[in-house]
C-alpha cells in the first residue's frame, strides 16, 4: 500500500448474477417464490463487499494517520468492484439522469455484470468518462446556481475514488473544516461556532464568502495538492479525466482549465482538498505565529467564519486572507464579506459609542443575533434566515397548487413530511418564533389552496385550523443546545 511494498488482499469477488436478469431484484408487485431469495442474496453481496472494503481501507486508514507526509502509490486496486457496488447503493435512487440518461433503477437490473464489467474498464484503463450534463437550481438570492450532472457510472467511480482518498485525507484535513466529511454535519460546525463565541473572547466577526467557489478552482493547482499525497499515478489520471471531460449545454461541449463540476459526487472532496491547502493550514499556521488575541474559525465547504479578540487581528487576517486566496486563483465577494463587532461585550460597547445594536451575520442557514436571555445575560440566538423560508414557503405553494384536488388526507400526509423535514433542522434552541411562523405560513397556504377548489368551499379558519392541528406536527425545539451537543463530541 504505502510506496509500493504492501499488496492489497482484496480480490475482484465472483458473485453469481441475480436469477431473472433484466427484471429488478425486489419487484413492486406481489412476491413470486424466488423474489425474497435474490433480495437477499443482493444484501448478502453488498453486506460482504462492505466489510470487506472496510477492511482494506482500515490499513489505509492506519498508515495514513502514521505518516503524515508520505505518499500512497498504489491504491487504484482499492477502486474494485465491493468499492462500486458499494459506491452505487450510497447514490440518490430519484436522482436525474446525466447525458447517459441511465436511472438508478435501470442499471441495478444486472447489476453485477455491469459492475464486472466497468471494473474491468477502470483497470485496464478503458473508461472514458462522459461530459457533465449543466443545470441550474435558484438559489435563494434570486440567482441560478449551476450544477454538473454527471453520467451514472461516473458517479460510481467517482464514489468510489471517494472512500478511497477519505480514508488518506480524513486524517489530514483539520478540526475546524466540517462540510463534507464522513460523521460531520451542518449542525456539528454550527455547534462549534455557537460555543467558540460563547465560550472564548470572540469580539469581532469576519464572515468570508469564496466568490463562486466551485467554478474557479485551478485544476493545475489541484493537481500539485494531490499529488503531495497521492503518489498513484492512476488515480491522479483518473481525477484529471473527470476534471477535463467538460459540461454539455445546449448541445455544447465546454472544456475549462478551471472548476471541479459543482454537484458532482467527487467535488466536494477536491474542494474541501483545495482549500485545506490554500486556507486551512494558512489560517491555522496564522492563529499560532500572527495573532495576537483568542481566535477562532469554522469552515463548512466554501462558507468560512473567524473569530477574533482584537479587531487589529481582525483586519489584518482578512487582508492577508484576501491576499493568500489570490494566489491560488480564488476572490473573496467584495459585497458578502464583511467584518463585524460581534460578541458578548459588542452591544455594551456599541451603546456607549452610540452606535446601534451589534449586526448579524448568516451562516448555514441561520442568523446569528446578539440577544439577552430571560434573566438578561448575553445569550447568542439563532433564527431561521427571512429568504430561506421566503424560499421554502414559496416551493410549497407551487407544489400545493399541483397537489390541489389531491384528498385532504393525502395533502396531509405530504405537507406533515415537508414541516417534519423542516423542523428537523432547524428545530434549535431561540428559535421557536420562526417555527411557529412557519408553521402558521404553511396552514394559510393549505387554507387558500383549499378554498381555490370551488367557489362554495365551506374552509373557515376554524376548520382548517383543526384539519391542520390533525396533520401538521406542532413546533418544538429537538435539538440540544450547542454546548451541550459539542461538549458530548468533544468532551476535551
Amino acid at each position: 500500500m504505502m510506496n509500493g511494498h504492501e499488496k492489497s488482499d482484496s480480490g475482484i469477488v465472483a458473485v453469481k448474477p441475480t436469477n431473472k436478469a433484466g427484471q429488478p431484484v425486489a419487484e413492486l408487485v406481489e412476491p413470486r417464490p424466488g423474489t425474497k431469495g435474490n433480495a437477499e442474496q443482493q444484501r448478502m453481496h453488498r453486506t460482504q463487499g462492505r466489510a470487506r472494503m472496510s477492511q482494506s481501507l482500515d490499513r489505509v486508514r492506519k498508515a495514513a494517520r502514521l505518516r503524515k507526509k508520505d505518499r500512497f502509490t498504489a491504491l487504484f486496486h482499492h477502486i474494485n468492484v465491493d468499492a462500486l457496488r458499494t459506491a452505487f447503493y450510497a447514490l440518490r435512487r430519484k436522482a436525474t439522469p446525466g447525458v447517459d440518461g441511465m436511472t438508478w433503477q435501470d442499471y441495478e437490473t444486472d447489476l453485477e455484470l455491469r459492475l464486472e464489467d466497468l471494473h474491468k474498464r477502470v483497470q485496464r484503463g478503458a473508461y472514458r468518462p462522459q461530459p457533465s450534463r449543466r443545470t441550474y437550481i435558484p438559489k435563494v438570492d434570486g440567482k441560478q446556481r449551476p450544477l454538473a450532472v454527471a453520467a451514472l457510472e461516473d458517479k460510481i467511480v467517482q464514489g468510489a475514488t471517494v472512500m478511497v482518498l477519505n480514508a488518506i485525507y480524513e486524517g489530514d484535513f483539520c478540526g475546524f473544516s466540517y462540510g463534507f466529511r464522513p460523521g460531520r454535519g451542518p449542525h456539528d460546525a454550527l455547534d462549534a461556532l455557537c460555543t467558540a463565541i460563547d465560550k472564548r473572547k470572540v469580539n469581532w466577526i469576519i464572515d468570508a464568502d469564496i466568490q463562486n467557489f466551485f467554478g474557479a478552482v485551478s485544476q493545475s493547482w489541484l493537481v500539485r495538492f494531490l499529488e503531495h499525497r497521492i503518489g498513484d499515478k492512476r488515480i491522479i489520471r483518473l481525477i484529471q479525466k473527470w476534471l477535463r471531460a467538460g459540461i454539455l449545454e445546449d448541445g455544447i461541449v465546454t472544456v475549462d482549465d478551471r472548476g471541479t463540476g459543482q454537484g458532482s459526487v467527487i467535488s466536494p472532496l477536491l474542494g474541501n482538498i483545495y482549500l485545506h491547502y490554500v486556507l486551512d493550514l494558512w489560517a491555522k499556521r496564522w492563529r499560532q505565529r500572527e495573532a495576537t488575541g483568542d481566535m477562532v474559525i469554522v469552515r463548512y465547504a466554501d462558507d468560512v467564519v473567524v473569530g477574533f479578540e482584537h479587531e487589529g487581528d481582525a483586519r489584518r487576517f482578512l487582508d492577508a486572507m484576501r491576499a493568500r486566496l489570490e494566489e491560488f486563483m480564488l476572490t473573496l465577494h467584495p459585497d458578502k464579506t464583511r467584518l463585524i463587532e460581534f460578541g458578548r461585550f459588542a452591544a455594551a460597547r456599541r451603546t456607549e459609542r452610540g452606535l446601534r445594536k451589534p449586526e448579524t451575520f448568516a451562516f448555514l442557514g441561520f442568523t446569528f443575533i446578539c440577544g439577552k436571555s430571560r434573566q438578561g445575560r448575553f445569550q447568542l440566538q439563532r433564527k431561521t434566515r427571512g429568504d430561506r423560508m421566503r424560499t421554502k414557503l414559496q416551493e410549497i405553494k407551487v407544489e400545493l397548487r399541483r397537489r390541489m384536488h389531491w384528498p385532504i388526507p393525502r395533502q396531509g400526509i405530504w405537507l406533515r413530511q415537508v414541516v417534519t423535514g423542516h423542523f428537523g433542522y432547524f428545530a434549535v434552541p431561540t428559535n421557536s418564533r420562526a417555527l411557529s411562523a412557519f408553521r402558521r405560513h404553511v396552514t394559510t397556504l393549505w387554507m387558500r389552496t383549499l378554498r381555490r377548489r370551488s367557489q362554495k368551499d365551506g374552509f373557515t379558519r376554524v376548520r382548517i385550523a383543526k384539519i391542520s392541528d390533525h396533520w401538521l406536527p406542532m413546533p418544538r425545539i429537538i435539538h440540544p443546545w450547542p454546548d451541550a451537543r459539542f461538549s458530548v463530541k468533544h468532551p476535551r
